[in-house]
């Protein structure tokens, strides 16, 4: 027999301003012990040094998560002109240098390459699979790792500050998958100078902003207490890219048991779309909206 999990049925997101010097695995599992939740996972990692939102979401939130990482998002991040990593960030050793500095005119001109669709070959030392085996761990290893690119969209990469002559700030606004630290790194090798990543940012992700997240030490003055749940956001937040459709008791209980339901068409809605059918302002079902029905392809569970 299986081991029944423990914890409780809670449902919704998190938002937590992420520090420094912790993984996103640990910041979820500090979050699931202090609301003694059942079920959580988190809308995008970000690496141990970086900060800012991190999404946790909780229960049936957790269906919506690829609503969250396939939205937009936005990082702030300084690089260190004149010197290139083999991790593409401040952890990892220097492996190349130069006493080149562009002018900010220059960075603004080479920026333009890196906005709209590109094509991006992730850092050595990332999560990516190869054969199976995360890059990073291949990389540590001593093995000469080969990384194929990947299609990016950039929508837009901005010059925000130039403190002095080795350092300059970025903003990126992008889509799924985009690794800042390939950013960096890229336009050091554009610019002729080198460089990585020496601080980095996520400020937004969907429609979660990291001024809203809660400290870790917010959490943890706050854990297992009441003032914790107060901060929980619904569920349905994370369905904000996908159209609403009400429906009917009837047409909500056919969802629930994953069988099409009737439900009522809105401003926008075709045949074929991707959509989330709610009772009463509550999410349902996310499915595909045929000829006034939406066929259930994620049913959303409530507890009493």
């Amino acid at each position: 027999m299986a081991r029944k999990r423990k914890g409780r049925d809670i449902s919704g997101w998190l938002v937590v301003d992420k520090p420094a010097g912790i993984t996103s695995t640990a910041v979820v599992n500090k979050v699931k012990w202090a609301l003694d939740a059942k079920k959580a996972g988190h809308a995008g990692t970000l690496d141990p040094e970086a900060t800012g939102v991190l999404a946790v979401a909780l229960g049936e939130a957790t269906k919506t998560v690829p609503y969250i990482t396939d939205a937009l998002k936005a990082y702030r991040f300084t690089v260190r002109l004149g010197q290139a990593t083999n991790t593409d960030d401040a952890e990892g050793e220097v492996i190349h240098s130069s006493d080149l500095r562009p002018e900010d005119a220059d960075i603004t001109d080479a920026l333009s390459a890196f906005i709209g669709d590109i094509q991006q070959v992730p850092p050595k030392f990332s999560a990516v699979k190869i054969d199976g085996q995360r890059a990073y761990k291949l990389a540590r290893d001593g093995e000469d790792v080969e990384l194929s690119a990947r299609a990016l969209w950039v929508e837009e990469l901005l010059l925000i500050d130039r403190p002095d002559a080795d350092h300059v700030e970025l903003e990126m606004t992008c889509g799924k998958g985009g690794y800042v630290r390939s950013i960096a790194r890229d336009l050091g090798e554009a610019l002729g100078c080198y460089g990585h990543v020496l601080k980095l940012r996520r400020i937004w992700s969907g429609p979660f902003e990291a001024t809203n997240g809660l400290s870790m030490d917010q959490i943890k003055e706050l854990e297992r207490t009441p003032a914790l749940d107060d901060h929980i956001q619904p569920l349905e937040i994370g369905l904000d890219d996908l159209t609403e459709l009400r429906c009917t008791e009837e047409g909500a209980a056919k969802l629930r048991n994953g069988n099409p339901g009737m439900v009522f068409a809105a401003d926008g809605v075709e045949y074929g779309d991707e959509a989330w059918a709610s009772l009463n302002g509550e999410a349902v079902a996310v499915g595909v909206y045929k000829a006034g029905e939406l066929h259930p392809s994620r049913v959303f569970v409530r507890t009493a």
